[in-house]
């Protein structure tokens, strides 16, 4: 045992505790003497009692992760590995800072677990003027705090040279509304340098003939397809060139979306789903030609349709190519609701069996209910509530 037998023992202990440790290093500097001058006991007590104090720190860091923070132990233990607290104070401020913008205790757990550096962070300097900035947008708190937790680096990022100039340059082509909607869809744009990535493509598409309004669709609805490697959407956009798009029309824009990413694994599936209903790889691309993020619906949603329309309605599966659009509706609003108008109709001789499935499902409800419903209203007063979903159609 160590004991603690002179006055020069008993300094060197009181320095311990009042200095800083460098947990990398392990070296204490007391005074003016260097470690080496210490005589062995000395260092093997400062040894000993440098541990005992990063391992305090570290457990006190555990607990305040698990208790204020609500993390796990398991996440506790590893957001430690990222951040040391020495006391509650700083952190304290950063979560009231947090609760201020309308953070949930969930979210606030989310941040954390994801950016634990959060906690040791400037609230006034460095997380304050960022938060003032995205709230003087056109967002509001619950979706700011929502696009926080998913992308917390947003609040690591510089506001001079990084978050700044990106939303100035993605300003300078669309209106606020649609940069907060990128912001909210796409936020990681405001992590990657757009001078790297997204301004050399939209070069090469200027250079390729898109005009501004169809590239500033695409910066606000399909963003992650101008942040791809230069090369690979070059690739990208000579591919929907080779597919008969002009660069020149909205549609190629849908296309370039569709053929992006995890977009394009969705495609495919879908034209494998279409092919088990009758479809033809020509049927496919002319479909996705006339309207391709049609082809990018989920294969649950594909085979709901398909189903409704051949098999309950009796319509060929070529007819449906021809409208593809039908097939990106939605089931409950729109589908399901005018089919059984018109089962109701067919049944009753009302209509004609070859009725035009772009001229029933296309048009807006309004149009709808005039063509459909409200000149039948004498001879079937069920139909109304037939669209609406209150009567079935064996009921009529």
């Amino acid at each position: 045992m160590i004991q603690l037998c002179n006055l020069k023992t008993f300094r060197l202990v009181h320095s311990i505790f009042s200095c800083t440790f460098a947990s990398k290093t392990n070296r204490v500097l007391v005074g003016d003497p260097k470690p080496s001058h210490f005589s062995l006991q000395s260092q093997l007590l400062c040894r000993h009692i440098t541990s005992e104090i990063s391992e305090n720190q570290h457990n006190f860091t555990v607990t305040y992760l698990i208790n204020t923070c609500a993390l796990s132990p398991e996440g506790a233990i590893s957001a430690s590995k990222w951040v040391e607290l020495k006391s509650p104070e700083r952190a304290d401020s950063v979560l009231e800072l947090l609760r201020n913008y309308g953070a949930s205790q969930t979210q606030i757990s989310k941040l954390i677990r994801s950016h634990p550096k959060l906690l040791s962070a400037d609230p006034e300097k460095t997380l304050l003027p960022k938060l003032e900035f995205f709230s003087s947008l056109e967002i509001s708190k619950v979706d700011l705090i929502k696009t926080l937790a998913f992308n917390p680096q947003l609040l690591a990022a510089s506001l001079r040279n990084r978050i700044l100039p990106t939303y100035n340059f993605l300003r300078s082509m669309l209106s606020e509304k649609n940069v907060v909607a990128v912001l909210k869809r796409n936020s990681w744009i405001f992590l990657e340098s757009h001078r790297k990535h997204v301004v050399p493509n939209i070069g090469l598409l200027r250079e390729s003939g898109m005009p501004q309004p169809c590239i500033s669709l695409l910066l606000a609805h399909c963003t992650p397809a101008l942040m791809l490697n230069p090369e690979k959407f070059g690739q990208l956009v000579g591919e929907v060139k080779e597919m008969g798009f002009n660069l020149e029309k909205s549609t190629s824009v849908n296309a370039l979306c569709a053929l992006c990413g995890k977009n394009k694994l969705v495609l495919n599936r879908s034209r494998e789903v279409l092919k088990t209903w009758g479809w033809s790889e020509d049927d496919f691309i002319s479909a996705f030609r006339k309207n391709p993020l049609c082809m990018i619906v989920s294969e649950k949603k594909l085979m709901q349709a398909m189903d409704l329309l051949v098999n309950k309605m009796g319509w060929s599966s070529g007819m449906i190519a021809k409208y593809p659009v039908v097939l990106g509706l939605s089931m409950e609003k729109r589908l399901i609701p005018r089919c059984s108008v018109v089962k109701v109709l067919l049944s009753k001789g009302f209509i004609n069996e070859n009725l035009n499935l772009g001229s029933l499902l296309k048009p807006a409800e309004k149009q709808f209910l005039e063509s459909f419903v409200n000149g039948y209203l004498g001879k079937v007063p069920e139909l109304l509530s037939v669209y609406q979903g209150k009567v079935d159609i064996q009921d009529v």
